[in-house]
């Protein structure tokens, strides 16, 4: 996963929850960057025929910026779940940020037969909650949230 990858991946998440284009200002917050920077990568990501962009509207993900996005998603749940399920990684939300740029299709597929994905993945990230519905771990916050 790279770069372009982990934008596409917030532009599709940002659609989802806001059932629409995604606003520029939202998609820099997301990744905390600056609106700058995120307007940049629009540009490049446009010019790969991955987005759609409409100054004041926002950002569009075309269908092939789609099919990357869900790609992107499933590798970032398997990391995740991998951190927190497998590893048992305190801040696996931190951590799966900061590999999801340098993990690569090989080593995701390796994680994913140690997780045992579900087959619904990618639809099993809840863009609200950050999180994918399978993380072991919040089923056991609420199961004992005194812990």
């Amino acid at each position: 996963m790279n770069t372009a990858d982990q934008y596409v991946k917030a532009i599709y998440l940002l659609q989802e929850m806001e059932d629409g284009p995604a606003a520029t200002g939202a998609l820099a917050d997301m990744l905390d960057v600056s609106p700058a920077s995120a307007n940049e990568m629009i540009g490049k990501l446009e010019g790969r025929g991955l987005a759609e962009h409409e100054k004041y509207k926002g950002v569009r993900l075309t269908d092939e910026g789609i099919v990357r996005a869900r790609d992107a998603l499933q590798t970032y749940c398997i990391i995740e779940r991998f951190l927190a399920n497998v590893l048992d990684v305190e801040e696996f939300r931190a951590e799966a940020r900061e590999l999801e740029p340098v993990i690569d299709d090989t080593v995701a597929e390796r994680l994913d037969t140690i997780i045992d994905r579900n087959s619904e993945c990618p639809d099993c990230f809840d863009p609200e909650t950050d999180a994918c519905c399978y993380l072991e771990i919040a089923s056991e916050v609420e199961e004992n949230p005194a812990d």
